[in-house]
């Protein structure tokens, strides 16, 4: 077995693997079992999310507060949209917080890591105002219970999540030809229905095949119209569906077959586009997109390609399989490099201090802020390809200092009861330098040794 039973791979396995050591845990003398053991215990929705509500009744509300604007003019109508924007940043505010207790308090970290690379992996942003009350819904209802599943079922979950939907402008897509567009047609009106083809476009370059992998615009645009009628349901909705829901609405589907890279699709209603959205998730090149991405996330910036081949075959071999994947991820020797080889991004190292300094009890800690200082924000990438995951994004002198000024700010609550001289083994057991060891210890307070520690070299690193 190429996974070392050692110090170093124990490390590893809490920092690399995990998201940072806790000053209470040990390193796992038996690294590989420790992380399989996880995919047993790891718990779906654990007591970080008591407060959450789901996405349908943080939908009905929304819809609602929205349609009560249109009985409201001049300034009561302003004052009205500002308190639903008031509103919508407030739950924003308050699921981000539920996200990071969730992660700093977790016993099965692996696990919460790869919540955290699929949600970016299917990037949705806060920055629409739907958005903005469903993100830490779309990650807690479409992420969480697929992560230990297979990837066909994780993407169907997150491109019919109404995050994702609205985020990228599917309900309002009908196809030229559809029972809605011939209505509009008769009906003589100025605004006509059509196909918005972004939802097809990111499935197919982002979150499965990938960019220049032999599709066209004319696969894109077949696929756009296959997607026509996905939506969401809206309150009152004559057929009875929870609002908030994914809602297939047939008058808005383009009617006919679609031929997507070769295949012909002649499946009814909503059936077409899963199907297409099944063979384009089972396809060889979204094998090698996610085996990369996964081997960049966790071995190196630049991953060698017989990791990725190694990788790619199990997806392929075990039908997507998501844990098949991860065990081949485990047991490849590349992954065990003794060097620290990834810079840890803003929210691996907002994550890794917390749990570095053993904290549960987050007090003033607000975690939209602090990300945001950071340079990474919460469910707000700039664009749908979510956030980075090289060092060259995130290493620049200015987002630096930006942790040191932060560290300085988290460890006063518990400077006085933690001493970094025996804090920096605990949580570097094995990778700790002379150099780092030397400055901790010369350091001149107990907060500033904390800090530090925190913005270390190979702290910052996993």
């Amino acid at each position: 077995m190429a996974v070392p039973n050692d110090l170093a791979g124990g490390t590893a396995a809490l920092n690399r693997f995990g998201l940072g050591a806790r000053p209470d845990e040990a390193p796992p003398a038996d690294p590989r079992s420790w992380l399989l053991d996880q995919f047993r215990r790891f718990e779906a929705v654990p007591a970080a999310f008591a407060e959450a509500r789901g996405a349908s009744g943080i939908f009905a509300e929304y819809a609602e507060d929205r349609a009560s604007l249109r009985d409201r003019s001049g300034d009561e109508r302003v004052k009205a949209r500002m308190a639903l924007r008031r509103r919508g940043r407030e739950l924003y505010r308050l699921e981000a917080r539920m996200r990071l207790a969730s992660a700093v308090a977790t016993p099965t970290p692996f696990v919460e890591r790869l919540v955290h690379f699929w949600s970016n992996h299917f990037a949705v942003s806060a920055d629409k105002p739907q958005v903005t009350v469903l993100a830490g819904a779309f990650e807690r209802e479409a992420i969480r219970p697929h992560v230990l599943g297979r990837f066909a079922d994780l993407a169907l979950a997150a491109e019919t999540h109404p995050a994702m939907l609205f985020f990228l402008d599917q309900p309002r897509s009908a196809g030229p030809n559809s029972r809605r567009a011939a209505r509009a047609a008769a009906a003589g009106g100025a605004r006509r229905p059509g196909i918005n083809e972004n939802l097809a476009r990111e499935v197919m370059e982002l979150h499965t095949l990938g960019a220049r992998t032999g599709y066209d615009q004319k696969d894109v645009t077949e696929f756009a119209l296959a997607l026509t009628g996905w939506t969401v349901a809206r309150p009152n909705d004559p057929d009875g569906v929870e609002p908030g829901a994914f809602r297939f609405r047939p008058e808005m589907h383009e009617p006919g077959e679609r031929t997507i890279l070769g295949r012909t699709y002649g499946q009814p209603g909503a059936a077409q586009a899963r199907a297409v959205l099944r063979d384009l998730g089972a396809a060889s090149a979204t094998a090698r997109r996610v085996a990369a991405k996964l081997a960049r996330h966790f071995v190196a910036d630049d991953p060698p390609d017989a990791l990725v081949s190694k990788l790619a075959d199990a997806f392929a071999m075990s039908d997507g399989d998501l844990p098949t994947l991860y065990r081949a991820l485990i047991d490849a020797p590349e992954a065990w490099a003794p060097s620290q080889p990834k810079f840890k991004t803003p929210w691996d190292w907002l994550v890794s201090a917390l749990r570095g300094l053993g904290r549960t009890d987050l007090g003033d800690v607000e975690s939209v802020q602090l990300a945001n200082q950071l340079g990474q924000a919460i469910w707000r990438p700039r664009s749908p390809a979510g956030y980075d995951d090289v060092a060259a994004s995130w290493a620049a002198p200015d987002a630096l200092m930006r942790r040191i000024e932060i560290a300085q700010r988290l460890v006063r609550p518990v400077s006085e009861t933690l001493d970094a001289r025996e804090l920096a083994p605990k949580l570097l057991a094995g990778s700790l330098s002379e150099g780092t060891r030397l400055q901790v210890g010369r350091a001149e307070s107990r907060a500033s040794a904390l800090a530090l520690l925190l913005v270390s070299p190979e702290f910052l690193r996993r």
